[in-house]
């Protein structure tokens, strides 16, 4: 079954053109699968030390993801190794034209919460703190204001060339690793500012083709790192609220549609498929709303 799994992971990339994300996670519970059936002495050959893809039934995944919620993991966590078991299976049916034992498995509806959103003078105070003008420093308020003026992806945001940013028109080319869309994306004066200022300060001398966030020996930053250096941020500027890189794009989406800017340019910005996943920020912006209606309907 490993051996089937690199071989899915590799058509999943390459046929379907997944995110590079998208094949690890599949790639991590799929064998997370097999180590399950392989304790469980489930599904196995003569030695138990190989698992037998055509032996596995749906009883066998449907005691795994029961395990797994027993674990302590979220809903969303066994709908994900639902969608790369099924995915897989699928891959099996098409390919060696194999039985489908997920075939007609439901997943668990996800759990529905509301992202994570600042004030947006908590965003302000984030973004302005700082201290000693170094480097680092001017980097570090790039980085947030990038993040909060254009709804970026962190793994977006790390993956930017200073080709991708056009200072004229204020707009920067999103090379997005999620479904290989590309998209362009409007870009604040204070964020295109920032970057000039970072860009004067970096260490290591820069290029058009070269990364836009660096550290301080020129190589490109980790999503790991951004997200080291927001939480730092958010102990400097005394910001009680925890935030993560991905928190600064939803509050981008709701400061947005707090302001009147309307779901289909805020879907297009941020680059979501389906506007349902956009309508979410609606339910974050109830309050603002009640408070337009209050205001302007006269028998309100």
């Amino acid at each position: 079954m490993v051996e089937e799994i690199e071989a899915f992971a590799g058509a999943l990339a390459n046929a379907s053109r997944a995110a590079a994300n998208t094949v690890a996670a599949y790639r991590r519970d799929l064998k997370d699968f097999c180590q399950y059936l392989l304790r469980g002495h489930t599904a196995l050959n003569d030695d138990a030390a190989t698992v037998l893809p055509d032996k596995i039934t749906d009883d066998h995944v449907r005691n795994y993801l029961a395990e797994t919620m027993r674990s302590g993991a979220s809903r969303a966590t066994v709908q994900r190794r639902l969608f790369a078991i099924k995915a897989y299976f699928r891959w099996r049916e098409s390919t060696l034209g194999a039985q489908n034992p997920a075939r007609t498995m439901r997943s668990p509806k996800a759990e529905k919460r509301l992202p994570q959103v600042l004030h947006e003078d908590s965003v302000r105070r984030l973004v302005e703190a700082g201290g000693d003008v170094t480097p680092a420093m001017l980097r570090d308020r790039a980085i947030l204001e990038v993040l909060y003026s254009s709804g970026l992806r962190v793994s977006e945001l790390t993956g930017l060339c200073w080709r991708d940013i056009d200072e004229e028109l204020g707009m920067v080319m999103v090379r997005s690793g999620k479904g290989n869309k590309d998209r362009l994306v409007p870009i604040g004066e204070p964020a295109l500012d920032a970057l000039k200022e970072w860009r004067a300060a970096m260490p290591v001398p820069w290029s058009l083709g070269g990364p836009v966030i660096t550290n301080l020996r020129g190589g490109r930053l980790t999503p790991r790192s951004v997200q080291n250096i927001v939480a730092r941020r958010l102990l400097t500027a005394e910001v009680d609220s925890p935030i993560t890189p991905h928190g600064l794009r939803h509050c981008f989406a709701t400061h947005m549609l707090n302001a009147g800017a309307d779901l289909r340019s805020i879907q297009e910005m941020l680059g979501h498929s389906s506007l349902a996943t956009t309508q979410r920020y609606t339910h974050v912006s109830v309050k603002h709303l009640k408070e337009v209606y209050r205001r302007a309907h006269p028998r309100a």
